[in-house]
């Protein structure tokens, strides 16, 4: 065969022609290129998320959970709730860790008497309480014979029918004379209640358990920005009427302290859910209590 009868092979189909290697890797820089702007995209995401958590946290509502029985009969044991932050103003426990980022306490408002408010309690500054406001600056505040008298005058308070309150694994009876039974045959405690109102028409109900120290005191002058605050379970707060000493009481509070007023109730279980029984989240619900004004 002469040299004009040879064929030159042609490029076969499967073999990438340079077209397609430029094709090729363009596609390739343009996929790792893809990759740092998603994550730039959730980074960024995650920050307005975060920014806007501590905004809504610090400045407008904030959830707290009732750990204690100190406000029987109104807040119980495994309730949560919604604290309003504009009521009272901002200071830096508003924020997140009581960051010292605001300077004194701005769009400053006094609490009114009656007010369920939460505050940082001194000494320590870092745990939440929640107490009723019973004292404004000017005040004279006490208790005699386990009925609250302010300025000179006793505060009213009637008898009402006993509060009655389930035995749960959030609950206990604070002495065995208070043990009963419903009608069911379950366990519950039976306190004795009484309504109390305050001069500015604030009523709400309180527990009496019986004669203790704090039933007597002397008489407490509230200072210029400060609060007399106490417990509606009487017999079992630790409130203004104890000194401010750490796990033993927490004298009249700054109103510096104050953190949000409570609102709305979020939520309340009786503790009895497990977490591997679904069903249960649901059954230990104190339903009735959800949204709630307090």
């Amino acid at each position: 065969m002469s040299e004009t009868d040879t064929a030159t092979p042609a490029p076969s189909s499967a073999s990438p022609t340079q077209g397609d290697k430029a094709q090729a890797d363009k596609a390739q820089r343009d996929k790792r290129s893809e990759q740092p702007k998603k994550d730039e995209s959730f980074i960024a995401f995650l920050f307005w998320l975060v920014l806007g958590v501590v905004v809504l946290r610090s400045f407008i509502i904030s959830p707290f959970n009732i750990p204690s029985e100190s406000m029987l009969p109104r807040l119980l044991n495994g309730d949560y709730l919604f604290a309003s932050k504009w009521s009272y103003g901002y200071s830096k426990y508003s924020l997140p860790f009581s960051l010292p980022l605001i300077p004194g306490r701005v769009f400053a408002s006094q609490p009114e008497r009656g007010d369920v408010a939460i505050f940082k309690a001194p000494p320590g500054n870092d745990v939440d309480y929640i107490k009723r406001v019973i004292g404004l600056p000017g005040d004279e505040v006490q208790v005699k014979g386990g009925q609250v008298w302010l300025n000179g005058k006793p505060v009213p308070r009637v008898k009402q029918p006993d509060f009655v309150l389930p035995v749960t694994p959030n609950t206990h009876c604070y002495a065995p004379e208070f043990e009963g039974t419903d009608a069911k045959g379950k366990p519950v405690c039976n306190y004795p209640q009484y309504r109390e109102t305050l001069p500015n028409g604030k009523s709400y109900n309180v527990l009496d358990l019986g004669q203790t120290p704090q039933d007597d005191t002397g008489v407490y002058v509230v200072p210029e920005g400060q609060m007399f605050m106490m417990g509606d379970n009487r017999d079992n707060s630790l409130d203004s009427r104890f000194p401010a000493v750490e796990g033993q009481g927490i004298g009249i509070v700054p109103q510096e302290n104050l953190v949000g007023k409570a609102s709305v109730m979020m939520f309340s279980t009786d503790g009895s859910a497990n977490w591997f029984l679904p069903w249960t989240w649901f059954t230990a619900a104190r339903w009735s209590r959800i949204g709630s004004v307090i």
